[in-house]
């Protein structure tokens, strides 16, 4: 949480902010590569290609998301690339396979509660008949029937509902 009231300060200008997240960073990029590669030299050429990779992308950073998963995300693909560079082909035991995978518990936590907070900007009923027929996956005779409204009130109400959506989609884009 640390890093990221320092990313924060720092996508606000504050300098300083910026100077220690990079120290802070440094530190902790340099124990996840030097557990990695062979020697600490490679480790610190991925450190710095992770900070500039990193500072290259700053305006792609979602505040509302996590900080570490952002950085790490961007140090395992310079540790990919690295491998790919050198032609190296790393074993490690099985039981630490997971390391090298995203966690799909994590990403499917991370996409429900973006779901949410899209369907929250929406009325209750609105938000309602999104979530009964898209996320359920009702149809639409059985969304009016547990509504108690007609099909084609249904119909019509997941169609706007999903127009504004798309309109504050790309509004943000």
């Amino acid at each position: 949480m640390h890093l990221k009231v320092l990313m924060l300060a720092a996508l606000d200008g504050d300098a300083r902010a910026y100077r220690t997240l990079l120290t802070e960073l440094s530190g902790h990029l340099r124990a996840y590569f030097a557990r990695k590669v062979k020697t600490a030299a490679d480790a610190e050429d991925l450190v710095q290609e992770t900070l500039t990779a990193m500072h290259r992308r700053l305006h792609t950073y979602d505040v509302n998301q996590p900080f570490t998963a952002w950085v790490y995300a961007i140090a395992r693909y310079k540790l990919i690339d690295n491998f790919r560079r050198n032609r190296l082909r790393q074993t490690i035991p099985l039981e630490d396979a997971g390391a090298l995978f995203a966690d799909e518990t994590e990403d499917s936590a991370n996409a429900k509660r973006d779901v949410e907070q899209l369907l929250n900007t929406l009325p209750q009923n609105k938000r309602e008949l999104v979530r009964l027929t898209k996320i359920e996956g009702l149809s639409t005779a059985e969304t009016a029937a547990k509504l108690g409204l007609s099909e084609s009130a249904v119909k019509v109400g997941v169609h706007r509902a999903l127009k504004t959506l798309a309109q504050q989609f790309s509004e943000k884009t």
